[in-house]
């Protein structure tokens, strides 16, 4: 079992705080030993940022593309460690690890390094001379559901902007984390200008938030996180960029292809045992194709296989750990309690389990029907394989059923009318909106309206949030 340090000012330290164990959630076998840092540490890394900021935010564009170069041909060249790595900690199936988790991330290398090479950092306009400028050291809080995309879509702008940072990941993802300070280790990235310390949201997330000199947040997470996070960064006016929760609704039209949206709506809600903040999780089917919809989604949800991530055949693996599982559960028997039917799945593990996953943090893949908009499953974000499906009886009952969230971070819509589709596109509150589901846009904006947060994401979008702007005029 390896113990976990943290990377601070070049170098790996041994924070002053207590341990804790992470666990695989596959078998809830320990994995690895976890250091916390402390107040003590955050000063530390705090200060090697802020030293090193006085020279980094000089550095030309030219030197900053050169140090993301050397650092994605690094990640490019331990790809299959960081797929074996997300794999152990969160429980994502092999080739998902591999082929969408870390794969993410080296894609994000090239659509960041491309809108860095483009950006427009100063440029006239009017009288003034207007200057794009880093905004300073930043905190950057990550999560575990994609490790390594919601680190490496903040990490990488940050420098690329001329930013010095201090990044807390999610606890439950130290393993991905640390090889990627190995892989900036490898770099000439002059040290203070990367460091990573491992902590809890209380101490170290609560800190960095409340440091006076921490200019921005950025923040991946719950929207119960995201609110405390903006309530401690309120008493030093710092930027704050939060990318929360979400509730997304999949709006099946009338014109669609039925078979075929309803089994990509399903496979996508399901993916990553559900555990993505973009997920479908609300699908909206005409009521007079609402029963074949529902065959539909069965025969999808029964192709599915729930087990151990190490074996090929598995595409739905556990979730992160024992608490959310039991989170799972309580809202499965919620939807029961108020009425819902159950299609599929339900309460407990899937029986199939071989003994030595008992211990695993399972979900069996679950299908409500006849749900109704008030209830729980269908109005608050429940982070595992759980799909509603909701019948609707015109088009702007549709739109209004759609909105009536308190989240906005995407929407998807499935209609063979591209003309018909665009205008109610335009008429959902969401950060995105996938017509027929699209290829990922790593080009596309993401982030959220509402509660599912503020700020974007992704290439040239990330990288202003991470830039102060200056009129220089005269």
């Amino acid at each position: 079992m390896q113990t976990l340090l943290s990377y601070i000012n070049g170098q790996w330290i041994r924070p002053t705080g207590s341990s804790l164990e992470l666990r695989n959630p596959a078998n809830n076998g320990v994995i690895a030993e976890v250091i916390l840092g402390t107040a003590s540490d955050l000063d530390r890394a705090v200060t090697a940022a802020v030293t090193a900021f006085k020279t980094y935010a000089q550095t030309s564009l030219e030197q900053r593309i050169q140090y993301l170069e050397q650092l994605r041909d690094a990640y490019a060249a331990r790809l299959p460690e960081i797929a074996e790595a997300i794999r152990l900690e969160m429980g994502a199936p092999q080739e998902f690890a591999l082929n969408a988790q870390a794969a993410s991330g080296l894609a994000h290398f090239d659509s960041h390094l491309q809108a860095l090479r483009e950006f427009a950092f100063e440029y006239p306009s009017g009288a003034s001379q207007i200057v794009h400028e880093p905004i300073g050291v930043v905190g950057l809080i990550t999560p575990w559901n994609w490790p390594m995309n919601q680190l490496v879509v903040k990490v990488i702008p940050a420098l690329a902007a001329g930013c010095t940072l201090v990044l807390k990941p999610s606890e439950l993802a130290a393993l991905s984390a640390n090889l990627f300070a190995e892989l900036v280790q490898s770099t000439d990235l002059p040290a203070g200008v990367f460091n990573l310390l491992h902590g809890d949201g209380d101490g170290v997330g609560q800190g960095l938030s409340k440091h006076p000199q921490i200019e921005m947040i950025s923040f991946t997470g719950s929207t119960r996180a995201g609110k405390a996070i903006t309530q401690a960064a309120a008493e030093t006016i710092k930027r704050v960029t939060l990318e929360l929760g979400g509730k997304s609704p999949n709006l099946i039209l009338d014109d669609a292809d039925l078979s075929l949206a309803v089994k990509q709506g399903v496979l996508l809600c399901m993916s990553n045992s559900g555990q993505s903040c973009d997920a479908p999780t609300r699908m909206y089917v005409p009521r007079a194709q609402y029963q074949q919809a529902i065959q539909i989604a069965a025969a999808t949800a029964a192709e599915l296989v729930v087990g151990d991530p190490s074996d090929p055949q598995v595409n739905l693996g556990p979730v992160i750990s024992h608490a959310q599982y039991e989170r799972i559960q309580a809202f499965i028997q919620a939807g029961l309690d108020e009425g819902a039917e159950l299609l599929c799945g339900g309460l407990g593990k899937p029986s199939h389990l071989q003994a030595e996953l008992a211990e695993g943090h399972y979900v069996q893949a679950t299908i409500f029907v006849n749900v109704q908009q008030s209830m729980r499953i269908a109005r608050e974000e429940i982070f595992g394989p759980v799909l509603v499906l909701i019948p609707y009886d015109d088009e702007q009952a549709l739109i209004d059923m759609a909105n009536d969230s308190p989240y906005g971070l995407s929407a998807y819509i499935a209609s063979t009318n591209r003309d018909r589709a665009l205008s109610i596109a335009r008429k959902l509150r969401a950060g995105q909106v996938q017509i027929n589901y699209p290829e990922w846009d790593l080009y596309a904006p993401f982030g959220g309206y509402k509660q599912s947060g503020n700020g974007r994401e992704y290439a040239q979008w990330g990288l202003r949030d991470f830039l102060e702007t200056k009129a220089i005029i005269g």
